[in-house]
């Protein structure tokens, strides 16, 4: 089965999670014409998505090895991980890089003492309590030399 037959194979994502992050990620995306697939476990998330979203929705848990095979995750250029759980986000991410071979894996990090997983793996993470320290810190005039690590 072919999930995008009308658009370039060059440019699918697979984006887990469908919270206000996944959601708008998927929105924003399919808005620029990418291929989207979005999974997540509970099927009322999708109602985040917008009206004109044109990707796909897969309801299922993706760390389920079946679930990804559904989404044609081998076919992915880019996974993105933003569950609300770290653990979720890290096997997620663990098995794009691993067993599918995908080289653009991203994943939401919420305890920065975890990073160092995810470096070992060369995943990509974005945290949110980092991102948040910092520019709270910007607006509050502290020195860049000055902030402590998460």
């Amino acid at each position: 089965m072919k999930l995008f037959p009308y658009k370039s194979s060059n440019d699918y994502t697979v984006i887990v999670g469908c919270g206000r992050l996944g959601a708008n990620l998927a929105n924003t995306l399919s808005d620029s014409g990418g291929n989207i697939i979005i999974i997540d476990k509970d099927p009322e998330a999708f109602r985040k998505l917008s009206p004109s979203y044109g990707g796909l929705v897969l309801t299922g848990d993706a760390t389920e090895m079946g679930v990804l095979s559904n989404a044609e995750i081998e076919k992915a250029t880019a996974v993105i991980s933003v569950t609300n759980k770290d653990n979720t986000n890290i096997m997620v991410a663990q098995l794009a890089k691993e067993m599918f071979h995908i080289d653009r894996v991203i994943a939401r990090l919420y305890d920065p003492e975890c990073e160092c997983v995810y470096e070992e793996f060369g995943i990509d993470t974005v945290c949110p309590t980092e991102l948040s320290t910092k520019e709270i810190d910007e607006l509050l005039g502290v020195p860049e030399t000055e902030v402590e690590p998460v």
